[in-house]
């Protein structure tokens, strides 16, 4: 047999066949890389399929990956559960009141910013001169501030006096009357003296 022939069929003296390989279709793009096969010829070859790459080694879990999405890991095929967000755009109304990221996939175009009503209040008259808020910085000085004074009547119990009372700023002075004291007569033929007042909230 010359060295370019190859032996496709086998066949006994008694003539039963042991290998044919004559009615044989596969290609080497049939069969795994690297994998050695034989031709309908004979002529041995190896595979050069790459369809089934080697995912032992695979670490993602559905939740990692998109959901509807699917892949394979270790010879299984996984569907993905991350939610698709989108874009996801939020707004800062309150200090106190951090905003909350969703888990998830986001697909970058989302924003956060301060909420309109209360960036409208980031002007320089209504922070203090010399202070700046988020790239803000105040000029109020004072000067258009406003004063008031109020009147208070004394009480047996404390009392506290705000601005916010006068509707003001500040308070410039507080008006304090005079105790009073009040002389009746009683039934036992006294005086009865009454020192100051309850105060009508209490």
């Amino acid at each position: 047999m010359a060295s370019n022939e190859y032996t496709n069929k086998v066949v006994l003296a008694d003539g039963r066949v042991l290998i044919d390989l004559t009615t044989d279709d596969v290609t080497a793009a049939h069969v795994l890389y690297g994998k050695k096969f034989h031709l309908p010829s004979g002529e041995p070859k190896v595979g050069s399929c790459t369809y089934d790459a080697d995912t032992s080694d695979a670490d993602a879990t559905a939740s990692e990956i998109l959901t509807g999405k699917t892949a394979y890991k270790n010879g299984s095929k996984i569907t993905g559960e991350m939610p698709n967000r989108g874009q996801q755009t939020s707004y800062i109304s309150d200090a106190d009141s951090p905003v909350t990221i969703q888990n998830g996939y986001h697909d970058g175009s989302g924003t956060v910013g301060i909420d309109a009503t209360e960036k409208a209040k980031l002007i320089a008259g209504n922070i203090k001169a010399g202070v700046e808020i988020l790239g803000v910085t105040g000029d109020y000085s004072g000067e258009s501030a406003t004063a008031g004074s109020v009147s208070a009547t004394p009480y047996l119990t404390a009392q506290t006096i705000l601005p916010s009372s006068i509707s003001k700023d500040y308070i410039s002075q507080v008006n304090i009357a005079a105790i009073t004291i009040t002389e009746t007569d009683n039934a036992a033929g006294g005086v009865t003296v009454t020192i100051g007042a309850v105060d009508p909230a209490a």
